[in-house]
């Protein structure tokens, strides 16, 4: 008989948040919310902000006064911030599991099979520990025979304190209460509309949909993915460990500007800055493009007058290198750009996708040569270590204007050198 295999699913709590924290431990213990791009509406929460009736997607105008009365804190997104502690976690639980899978930026799956000599829940404990000493992020793990039934050991390990954040339903004893206690709209892989049709078949928790005996009606309603759910609630393992990162079919990059923007020289370096870090994000994964689409839009909110326009380009020859791309972006801005809007949003997408390796040349275009190559790999090399845009094509500006909203935005503490937190020994304590 084949051995089950163990998952462990390691979550971090309230994570922007938890990073926030990180480097400013005043913030504990206090309603704290962070805001999305342009500072419009709070993104994530501490559980003291929630405690106060904030909810995840409120305008911040609509609970700024809340968060003051309950002497709360604000702060805008700090992406950097939140991608580099990330590296750090998944660095952290790699050397720790046979086998890990990234699910997102604040989860990931461990393959814990070989280890139960250590004991579970110890070693479970041991991993949280480890996670909030050398990172400082607290994590929750929920341990069981399948990615679905971990999902649910974590979720309640983080709602009940009794669990301390570690919840083993690999003990059977335990997984029929477990599955009772959690909402079927809570279930990994159900969605807030297939919960509602669920609920219509009297099906409203794990337990329900577990023991659902109507199959071909899951299939109908859940489809193929909602019916292995069901069967991973029974303990059939459907999803492994994917321990390859998925390869992006397309990469968008677009952010609302900080005000209205008229002038075509701001649009063009707004244009410019979005096509470079899209393109640094596809050599990341080893990628070139054959399409470039762009697209300008002003506010739809606004009593302005309004209008959208797109346009895209397809290169004979694959490319991956910023300037190339750029060039053929400002060319798309000249024949879609109109004079007397007020634009809010730009832009730009990188499709049809392959491989750098695998990228077929054309004799009527000119490719990417050997030392345009060696050039973006040196920048990305520079960019990575000294923190981004530290190099970057003049055409992205200097001093932008245009840039989004960021007044309460926390400092780069571990991706600029400027910026790292100091500390003075020499001060008296006390």
């Amino acid at each position: 008989m084949k051995k089950k295999t163990i998952f462990a699913l390691v979550d971090c709590n309230t994570y922007y948040v938890s990073c926030e924290r990180v480097f400013n431990p005043k913030l504990e213990n206090i309603p704290v919310i962070i805001l999305s791009n342009n500072d419009g509406c709070a993104v994530a929460l501490s559980k003291e902000a929630k405690n106060l009736g904030i909810k995840r997607g409120d305008p911040f105008f609509k609970v700024e006064k809340l968060l003051k009365k309950g002497k709360g804190v604000a702060l805008s997104s700090n992406y950097s911030l939140y991608g580099d502690l990330s590296n750090r976690i998944m660095e952290t639980l790699e050397g720790l599991c046979p086998q890990m899978e990234i699910y997102s930026i604040d989860e990931a799956f461990l393959n814990l099979s070989g280890l139960e000599h250590l004991g579970l829940d110890e070693y479970a404990r041991f991993i949280k520990d480890k996670v909030r000493r050398d990172v400082g992020i607290p994590v929750s793990v929920g341990i069981a025979y399948t990615k679905v039934l971990a999902k649910v050991a974590n979720w309640h390990a983080k709602k009940s304190t009794k669990a301390e954040g570690v919840l083993d339903l690999t003990d059977e004893r335990y997984l029929d209460e477990a599955l009772r206690r959690i909402p079927v709209g809570e279930i990994w892989g159900v969605g807030r509309r297939s919960a509602e049709k669920l609920k219509l078949m009297g099906i409203h928790t794990g337990l329900d949909l577990r023991d659902y005996p109507n199959e071909r009606l899951i299939l109908k309603v859940l489809t193929k993915t909602g019916r292995q759910v069901q069967d991973e609630l029974r303990g059939i393992n459907c999803f492994e460990i994917e321990t390859t990162a998925n390869i992006k079919k397309q990469i968008i990059s677009s952010k609302s500007f900080g005000h209205g923007v008229s002038d075509k020289f701001e649009v063009r370096e707004a244009l410019a800055s979005y096509v470079s870090r899209a393109s640094e994000k596809l050599r990341g994964q080893g990628s070139s493009c054959r399409t470039l689409s762009i697209w300008l839009t002003t506010n739809p909110f606004s009593k302005t007058p309004q209008y959208f326009n797109e346009h895209s380009a397809k290169f004979l020859s694959p490319t991956s290198d910023t300037r190339r791309l750029i060039k053929e972006a400002f060319s798309l801005l000249d024949e879609i750009f109109r004079e007397g809007f007020i634009y809010k949003k730009v832009g730009v997408s990188l499709s049809s996708l392959a491989e750098k390796e695998m990228g077929q040349l054309n004799f009527f275009e000119k490719s990417d040569d050997p030392k345009s190559e060696s050039l973006m790999k040196v920048i990305d090399a520079i960019n990575q270590r000294e923190g981004r845009e530290t190099i970057k094509p003049l055409a992205c500006g200097v001093n932008p204007m245009w840039k989004m909203m960021c007044k309460k935005k926390s400092a780069h503490f571990t991706s600029r050198w400027s910026e790292i937190l100091c500390i003075d020994i020499d001060k008296k304590v006390g």
